[in-house]
């Protein structure tokens, strides 16, 4: 016997994955867990059993309820569902799923469709984070035809505009958790910063790299990544994220160098075992603002303006991504106010996902 779930497959800029009614779903941790495993299908390199794709950017979850709070329309919990362990991470958020909460929430009649355009405020229960989100609605249902483009998926879709508020010291508190705009692990030279995302960002020289490494020579360099495991691992205490984050994937890590193409900075992210195909929402502006903060790893390497609001444009292995950053630069460092995203996303597929009713009945 299985148990039907109802469900909207999405891709929400770079990641794809389900989308689920809160409701449809188990309330304890521990079911809802197996539950996400046995959808994605995890413990298999390819995630063979399930929907999942045998990357972090393939076996993403969002699971979407209406809101009780004033001025709010949306409460989105992120799972980060591991593709080969039995490990399901409800800390961290996805700014890249995040593009498509406020029309997987409209398919799902969780909020009225305007014409025009419906706007949307998302509670990112993950990190208390507010985003503010406009999706094309020109006829009264939501519209994925259009002619914005974004790197790292092909053709073009109609825009989905992100506003994040409040996503300074989301994981940890403090923007820089250690009091200090660089510290040093074995040796070099980080900032550990937490702006939407909690990041260890170094030099990419600073570890015997160029800059402009791509994805498979990263991910490749097994000697390489053991290193920064490593230092990730002494950073997250030092974050007050635990004693031990050799199991979650916060901190991410962030590896920069100059720009080449005229953007602000160059950087590459892990996901954090793996180099990101090309940026996740998050990461880019948490590396926004260590590019504009004095006395970060990034400065001397990043070109940005003096004050926001700003775009700035993050390079990747496979081009760049746009943050429109609103901060100021003071006696303190910097005061990150906002940062906006243009986005894209689409419905895949709609209909039921199947798990083994050992998994779970059905029961709430």
């Amino acid at each position: 016997m299985q148990t039907a779930i109802p469900f909207i497959f999405m891709r929400g800029g770079t990641s794809r994955g389900p989308y689920f009614h809160a409701e449809d779903l188990p309330t304890d941790r521990e079911t809802l867990s197996n539950v996400l495993r046995a959808a994605i299908g995890s413990g298999h390199p390819l995630n063979i059993d399930g929907l999942g794709g045998g990357a972090s950017v393939t076996t993403k979850v969002a699971i979407l309820s209406r809101s009780d709070c004033d001025g709010v329309d949306v409460e989105y919990l992120f799972a980060q569902v591991d593709p080969m362990r039995e490990a399901v991470d409800f800390r961290p958020t996805c700014g890249n799923i995040m593009a498509g909460v406020g029309a997987a929430a409209l398919e799902m009649g969780l909020v009225p469709v305007q014409r025009g355009e419906t706007r949307l405020r998302i509670h990112a229960v993950n990190t208390g984070a507010l985003v503010d989100t406009v999706v094309q609605t020109p006829d009264g249902q939501v519209c994925y035809d259009g002619t914005q483009t974004i790197a790292g998926v092909p053709g073009s879709a109609a825009p989905v505009t992100l506003g994040f508020t409040g996503i300074v010291g989301t994981a940890t508190g403090a923007m820089l958790p250690t009091g200090k705009a660089r510290d040093v692990i074995d040796g070099v030279a980080v900032t550990l910063i937490d702006v939407a995302m909690p990041m260890m960002i170094l030099r990419a020289a600073d570890i015997g790299l160029r800059g402009d490494e791509s994805r498979e020579e990263i991910d490749e360099n097994t000697q390489l990544l053991a290193r920064i495991e490593s230092m990730r691992c002494k950073a997250g205490p030092m974050m007050g994220l635990g004693a031990d984050v050799s199991g979650a994937v916060m901190p991410k890590v962030g590896l920069i160098s100059a720009p080449v193409t005229g953007g602000a900075l160059r950087a590459r992210y892990l996901t954090p075992w793996t180099c990101h195909p090309s940026m996740a929402v998050t990461g880019a502006q948490c590396l926004s603002a260590c590019a504009v903060l004095p006395g970060s790893v990034a400065e001397g390497l990043a070109v940005t303006p003096a004050t926001g609001p700003a775009e700035l444009l993050i390079e990747h292995p496979i081009g760049f991504l746009p943050v429109v950053l609103d901060f100021v630069r003071d006696s303190d460092g910097a005061t990150i106010h906002s940062a906006g995203i243009v986005r894209t996303a689409r419905m895949l597929a709609r209909g039921h996902v199947m798990v083994p009713s050992a998994v779970w009945d059905g029961a709430r």
